[in-house]
């Protein structure tokens, strides 16, 4: 069992940023692909980016490609979200999320635990 506790969402205004954390329980950490998601009211929730247990390999939905940046440390057991440029339809409830699996998915199904969320909101 991987428990996930995110941290660093709030409101900000449209062109700042803000990072988001998300501290991960076990000790299996490293072995984890980490990914996150957001989900706008409304709508589905949908795949922002993901990083592979290493590091070596991040991918990006093209909505926040060149914005967004993954990352993690091992050490620390934690991911990261840097979040720049943001734009008011980035807000959202931002997931952290986790797979044992190689393969990084895009869809929500294809993940295995989930954190709580953290909430960004961006003013135009």
């Amino acid at each position: 069992q991987v428990q996930l506790v995110e941290s660093g969402g709030g409101l900000v205004q449209a062109g700042g940023s803000l990072r988001l954390s998300c501290a991960a329980s076990g000790r299996t950490f490293s072995s984890l692909t980490m990914g996150w998601f957001r989900q706008a009211p409304g709508k589905e929730r949908e795949f922002v980016a993901a990083i592979t247990w290493g590091g070596a390999s991040t991918y990006y939905a093209d909505s926040v490609k060149g914005r967004f940046t993954i990352s993690r440390d091992n050490a620390k057991n934690t991911v990261y979200l840097q979040m720049n440029s943001l734009k008011p339809e980035d807000t959202a409830v931002y997931y952290c999320t986790s797979t044992r699996k190689l393969r990084v998915g895009v869809r929500a199904e294809e993940w295995d635990y989930w954190g709580q969320g953290t909430q960004v909101t961006v003013s135009s």
